[in-house]
């Protein structure tokens, strides 16, 4: 089952980020599967796995740029992320 989300963004906010729509979307899209992640509410798999990027991408990114801390797995996020597979 997937799922679309609307949301308005008024034009000012596009042009001042010099972004189209689309590029909003992805931009929005990005920020939220990282902010899921760091609060431990998305597994760094199924945020890849949304973003339609490798794993490794995506925590190599989270570390980057995102100042996810990678050291905090418990069983849970194992669990988690090899039911994916």
């Amino acid at each position: 089952m997937q799922g679309t989300i609307e949301i308005e963004c008024p034009r000012e906010i596009l042009l001042g980020l010099h972004l189209d729509a689309d590029q909003f979307a992805e931009l929005v899209k990005e920020e939220a599967a990282m902010a899921l992640f760091r609060e431990g509410r998305l597994s760094s798999g199924m945020a890849a796995n949304w973003l339609g990027i490798p794993r490794a991408h995506f925590l190599l990114k989270a570390m980057q740029t995102g100042g996810a801390n990678l050291l905090e797995d418990n069983d849970d996020d194992f669990l988690r992320e090899i039911s994916l597979l």
